[in-house]
């Protein structure tokens, strides 16, 4: 009996040595510890969005903002919807190559549009479900409004309003042809500032109804999951290696613009 009594605390040193089944992912950046649990009073924060995603996102927002504004005020200030373009394709281009080559929740593998899916989840309604990263509707809603930013940003490029401001293509293609392109520039900003306010209102609600700061989210990158997680998913990469990745690629989309506009 008492052997058995000796063997017991060496068999929990033992059990104590032993390397826990999410250590792997604790050793990844942006793994808090300390919120592994992911109790009711300590949610579960992961990195999801790396540095440039979230420099990509809030520079796309300011300059949509600025190329309206610009617009809006017409005249000399024309100048700057174009220079405010420019820098929107950039960063479109920029986003296509990291939707490829970026962190996991960057890349454009991780939400595949599925229209089935989202429909599921509209029919679902306020069903609780916890994304890590894009959702099946934000997938559609990210894939929407990047297919028409390029477009207008394209479009941009051979318009013309015939009477002082042209596009630095608008000379390779026919009068017609820039015409048209003219007008489905014209048409599309309305698409794209609906599919904006849409996304918005999807913010809001998911703010106000889910409780999940999603803004907040792309401010700090780091996602909350109020549901406790026996396996937490493992966070998005955004060491300086990344970043550095990053901003070559980003110089080498602006020198792509630069070569088109020049």
């Amino acid at each position: 009996m008492a052997r058995r009594q000796a063997r017991r605390p060496r068999q929990a040193g033992q059990a104590q040595g032993r390397r826990p089944a999410g250590a792997a992912v604790s050793a990844l950046p942006g793994f808090d510890p300390r919120a592994a649990a992911g109790t009711a009073s300590q949610p579960l924060r992961i990195r999801v969005w790396d540095l440039p995603t979230r420099l990509f996102h809030w520079a796309l927002a300011a300059c949509i903002v600025a190329s309206v504004v610009s617009a809006k005020i017409g005249g000399n200030a024309f100048a700057w919807h174009f220079r405010f373009g420019y820098a929107i394709l950039a960063l479109a281009l920029f986003r296509l190559a990291w939707g490829f080559v970026g962190p996991r929740y960057a890349r454009f593998a991780s939400f595949p549009p599925n229209p089935a899916a989202a429909w599921r989840r509209l029919r679902a309604g306020s069903a609780p479900a916890e994304d890590v990263g894009h959702g099946p509707l934000g997938a559609l809603s990210t894939y929407a409004m990047l297919a028409s930013i390029v477009l207008q940003a394209g479009t941009g490029l051979f318009a013309s309003d015939d009477i002082l401001w042209d596009g630095p293509l608008k000379d390779s293609v026919s009068n017609a042809t820039s015409q048209m392109l003219t007008g489905v520039h014209l048409v599309n900003r309305y698409v794209l500032i609906a599919l904006i306010v849409l996304h918005l209102a999807a913010i809001a609600w998911y703010a106000r109804v889910r409780r999940r700061p999603l803004v907040r989210a792309m401010i700090d990158g780091d996602l909350a999951l109020a549901a406790p997680q026996a396996s937490p998913p493992a966070p998005a990469a955004d060491s300086a290696r990344v970043r550095a990745g990053a901003l070559v690629l980003l110089a080498a989309s602006a020198a792509v613009v630069w070569a088109i506009v020049r």
